[in-house]
């Protein structure tokens, strides 16, 4: 089902924001427009899920304005799903405010077929490999009226080939349910396959030392030239290139 719900939009205008008097954002500003998929890269504690945070109006930053629009949800690279619950009762979670049961069980079916598991809607987590949860935990965000979603290296904890697959299952899940999107990745390859732009941060106190676009279409090889392009471009920002 193709979803034409309107999706959101951030912003953040000299955004800073400390711990206990050590500076990890400074004067951070940056817009993502609705539909749009951004990728934040940058070296580990340079405050990647601080600013994530600050997004998700879970912290409220030292200084700086945010304005978001439409509702706001996260993915954590760890298992967000409940244990004692089938991947159906999970992702009908998400549904929680659909109060008509045909609709709910219309959507719930929708995205089990979207997500390829409607074979295993009474299955519980542990039944599961990685990427199947992973993939319960994406129908479930997007399930009812999210309009962002902001993900904190969801695939992170997977191995290379199911990773590969996820960010296949992801671009083709926006096609179908358009969102706005912002992605927290450390791999390289991963923000240059996903992005339709990636901002690579600085050390702390954090700032965009780069802004690269991304337009190939989506779903994206590894291989594909604007990929390695884009995989060099931020290697090379990072200090990460080979000469």
């Amino acid at each position: 089902m193709k979803d034409d719900r309107r999706a959101g939009s951030l912003i953040l205008e000299n955004v800073s924001h400390d711990y206990d008097g050590v500076a990890v954002l400074q004067d951070l500003s940056l817009s993502v427009s609705p539909g749009e998929l951004v990728v934040l890269v940058g070296p580990s504690g340079c405050g990647k899920t601080t600013l994530l945070n600050i997004l998700s109006g879970f912290l409220k930053p030292r200084s700086g304005a945010v304005q978001t629009t439409g509702l706001l949800r996260t993915v954590y690279q760890q298992d967000g799903l409940f244990p004692w619950l089938t991947v159906k009762e999970n992702i009908t979670m998400g549904l929680r405010a659909m109060k008509d049961k045909s609709r709910r069980e219309k959507e719930l079916q929708e995205l089990l077929e979207l997500i390829h598991l409607e074979n295993f809607r009474d299955h519980y987590p542990h039944q599961l490999s990685g990427g199947m949860k992973q993939r319960v935990e994406l129908a479930r965000v997007i399930a009812g009226d999210s309009d962002v979603l902001l993900m904190d290296e969801p695939f992170s904890a997977l191995d290379y080939q199911t990773r590969l697959r996820m960010r296949q299952e992801l671009a083709l899940v926006l096609q179908k349910r358009p969102r706005t999107v912002v992605f927290v990745t450390h791999d390289i390859e991963e923000a240059a396959q996903l992005a339709d732009r990636v901002l690579v941060l600085s050390q702390r106190p954090a700032r965009i030392s780069k802004e690269l676009s991304v337009g190939l279409r989506r779903p994206r090889n590894p291989t594909d030239d604007d990929v390695v392009k884009a995989s060099k471009d931020i290697l090379e920002e990072l200090g990460l290139q080979i000469h």
